[in-house]
């Protein structure tokens, strides 16, 4: 195979950004007036379901709630956005090791990179902002997200998505993902998958990944990601 593209899922695997989330969304139900705070515990079982709003009905429906509304939920949504950007700039989000050095490595190679993501265009651009401090246009050739999708992971569409605007197809790209469902949506869209599984993945069941590393280091790439040499 020759790769032309490497395609990356954002939470958990450009950065451990989950109890950013976390922390954004028990700020926006307390904001909002609403009896919810979701621990680790309760927001790691959550991440089975993927997307911010699902999540929110599904923990809705599992206590037994009868509000908030759907259009509720949205505006909760939005809220808890703009919270987590104001939680990003703070400036104390930092990449996974070997993240920026394999994109830079990747960039030199003449290899593109793209982004396929459950999470919604706001967050990417947070994310490359705090970490970058660039916009996401800058550091990826290609963002796909999950507000611009019909289904999100496991289904395959996001990463569709990013595979028709990069114009390629999925033989000559390569995924790189942290969590089953991620591992499931990309498997779906034929790609072949790298996981560097997260804090809170790392249980999770990756049966089908091609390669499962600790690290995005050089150390522990495989060597289809290993470009040009060693520093």
């Amino acid at each position: 195979m020759t790769l032309r593209a490497i395609i990356f899922d954002v939470d958990g695997t450009l950065a451990e950004t989950e109890e950013a989330h976390r922390a954004a969304f028990n700020r926006a139900f307390a904001e909002a007036g609403l009896d919810w705070h979701w621990t680790k515990d309760d927001y790691g079982r959550l991440l089975k379901t993927t997307g911010g709003k699902e999540r929110m009905r599904r923990h809705r429906d599992e206590i037994g709630a009868t509000g908030p509304t759907a259009d509720e939920i949205a505006s909760l949504h939005r809220r808890k956005t703009e919270i987590y950007g104001e939680i990003l700039s703070s400036g104390e989000l930092a990449l996974r090791t070997g993240v920026a050095e394999l994109i830079d490595a990747a960039r030199a190679a003449g290899i593109r990179v793209a982004v396929a993501t459950t999470t919604n265009l706001p967050n990417v651009e947070a994310l490359c902002r705090a970490c970058w401090q660039r916009p996401a246009a800058e550091v990826f050739d290609v963002v796909a997200a999950g507000d611009e999708v019909a289904a999100k992971k496991p289904a395959p569409d996001v990463f569709l998505l990013a595979l028709e605007r990069l114009g390629l197809g999925a033989e000559a790209c390569i995924a790189v993902e942290d969590s089953a469902n991620g591992v499931r949506s990309a498997l779906a869209a034929r790609l072949a998958v790298v996981v560097t599984p997260s804090a809170y993945t790392r249980d999770d069941d990756f049966t089908g990944a091609t390669w499962v590393v600790p690290e995005l280091r050089r150390e522990t790439l495989p060597d289809c990601l290993l470009f040009g040499p060693a520093k």
